[in-house]
């Protein structure tokens, strides 16, 4: 963020100054006054961002960066995990310089149109009626007394792809918030893709040379004497008839790369899409979760990934992410699906046909290059957990050596008791499994229910004595409430003093939030002693 505020900061500030400074703008600048410069440096901050907005969302860039080369360490997949918060942040700084960049040339359309009318001093006057035969030369776009402001923004290249660039901006981003995404997402899914729109138009609104340059502001050239001496244009050798041209189009030399990029990987997605699927197994828990079990050939995954699933059947343009809940050492890979919206209910409904785009990286693949994990899933959010228990299993079952984590803390948090269902049958299998190989020490899980009625809380105490849970059958009971984050950071501290703990989040902001900051907290500052890494899901 610093590197990229730093840049932003560099090329504002070069091209201000190069239009507020420069002499090929000194005739520009005295007619549309220090608006000049609070345009077109905006101009040149948008082409940047504009070159970044795409790279974000390339998926499956980012998950060949992130998982194939051995140079991309621990810090800088971190970084690639937060793709999604750093797309919106330079869709943000997109729309402020778009707002000032349509301000700054709001006064300059006005500064033309008063400087052809004669409303400011005499240079501005003949500046502004230059002969141009050729009408290549001009300075003031205002050619004749009938147009108008309104004429010059509606019937120009320029005016025209600006107005189009800013409606298709204001629709992506108004329809990119919160309550719009989770409530009306086909809403977002179509208007977002007006981004399509949008670089169309920003390839083309320079072509439209609003912003001109004086060409022959070089020696003998002389401003200093010319400008103070209108009467002597053309006559002296020193003051040939000022001449101007509108600077070339770059817009497109910014975006064409990330451009290519983006059309390559909505190729592969599109490859990926029509390759057949097939049903292994489906089940409907009672907890209104969807079970899929799917085979894809050549479909390779490691722990934590996600795909994209689309059912044609329900809508040919909608993608939703969900978490793979299969571990890679299964010829098969699955997703638990939670019945919370339009789309999902009509998902459980219709189960016969289906796209799928995929894998892609998540924090959850580094769980391996800790000694001690921390995971916490809220809800639905346990499906990468379910992935990564399974596949340790299964090292553990080969004797994998590349193997590094010997201690894992689990967390699970739910409202109801029945979305422990699907889970606690492979927590019960590890559970058993591991007491059998003298490993019960391997795994600490600990079970939230953060809902509850008074039926249930009788139906607990009854059971008080039980040898296993009433609600998920497992030794270990289930907690009410939510945990003491302090007291579990302490006890891990306590019991892996010397050990780097990667801690590993999917579940809401608010939870991600607290967990940063106890990593943050409970971080020895002895290198040697107990270290704590956030690593949280992000689709």
């Amino acid at each position: 963020l610093v590197v990229w505020m730093a840049i932003n900061i560099f090329i504002f500030v070069w091209f201000y100054f190069l239009y507020d400074l420069g002499d090929r703008f000194f005739y520009t600048r005295h007619l549309l006054g220090s608006a000049l410069a609070w345009a077109r440096a905006p101009a040149a901050v948008l082409n940047f961002n504009c070159l970044l907005i795409l790279l974000p969302v390339c998926r499956n860039l980012l998950s060949l960066v992130r998982g194939s080369f051995v140079c991309c360490g621990r810090t800088m997949r971190k970084q690639l995990d937060k793709n999604i918060s750093f797309h919106k942040l330079v869709a943000y700084m997109i729309g402020l310089m778009t707002a000032v960049h349509i301000i700054a040339h709001l006064l300059n359309v006005e500064r033309y149109y008063n400087s052809w009318h004669g409303e400011y001093d005499a240079l501005s006057m003949a500046l502004s009626r230059l002969n141009d035969s050729g009408n290549t030369t001009y300075l003031n776009p205002i050619r004749s007394t009938t147009t108008t402001p309104n004429l010059l923004v509606f019937t120009t290249i320029a005016g025209i792809t600006g107005v189009i660039i800013t409606l298709a901006l204001i629709l992506m981003i108004t329809s990119s918030m919160e309550v719009i995404r989770r409530s009306y997402f086909e809403v977002f899914w179509f208007t977002h893709h007006l981004f399509i729109v949008f670089f169309a138009g920003l390839v083309i609104h320079g072509a439209g040379r609003i912003v001109r340059s004086q060409t022959n502001a070089n020696p003998p050239y002389n401003i200093t004497f010319c400008k103070d001496h209108i009467e002597d244009w053309g006559k002296k050798k020193m003051c040939p008839v000022p001449q101007f041209a509108g600077g070339f189009p770059q817009t497109w030399m910014w975006v064409i790369g990330p451009m290519v990029l983006y059309v390559c990987e909505r190729l592969l997605r599109f490859i990926r899409y029509i390759q057949a699927v097939k049903y292994r197994k489906i089940v409907i828990r009672p907890s209104k979760v969807l079970e899929l079990q799917l085979v894809k050939n050549g479909f390779k995954m490691d722990v934590g990934q996600y795909v994209f699933l689309n059912c044609p059947a329900i809508s040919q343009l909608e993608w939703h992410p969900f978490t793979m809940t299969s571990a890679p050492e299964e010829d098969f890979f699955s997703v638990h699906i939670r019945s919370v919206g339009d789309w999902t209910q009509k998902l459980i409904s219709i189960v016969e046909q289906m796209g799928v785009d995929g894998p892609f990286g998540t924090a959850s693949e580094d769980v391996f290059d800790y000694e001690v994990a921390m995971l916490v899933g809220a809800g639905i959010g346990v499906t990468p957990f379910a992935s990564i228990l399974k596949s340790i299993w299964y090292k553990f079952k080969d004797s994998n050596p590349k193997l590094r984590t010997r201690k894992i803390y689990f967390y699970w948090l739910c409202r109801e008791t029945h979305a422990f269902e699907w889970f606690a049958d492979l927590l019960q299998v590890l559970e058993r499994e591991m007491e059998e190989r003298g490993m019960g020490d391997f795994l600490t899980y600990k079970l939230y229910l953060t809902g509850w009625d008074q039926s249930h809380a009788t139906h607990v105490m009854v059971h008080a004595d039980a040898d296993t849970d009433v609600v998920t059958g497992l030794k270990q009971k289930t907690n009410y409430g939510r945990p003491n984050w302090d007291k579990e950071f302490e006890q891990v501290c306590q019991e892996n003093p010397t050990s780097v703990v990667g801690t590993f989040l999917c579940g809401p902001v608010v939870l991600a939030t607290v967990l940063s900051k106890k990593c943050v907290k409970y971080t020895d500052v002895d290198p040697r002693k107990t270290k704590f890494y956030f690593n949280k899901e992000n689709f």
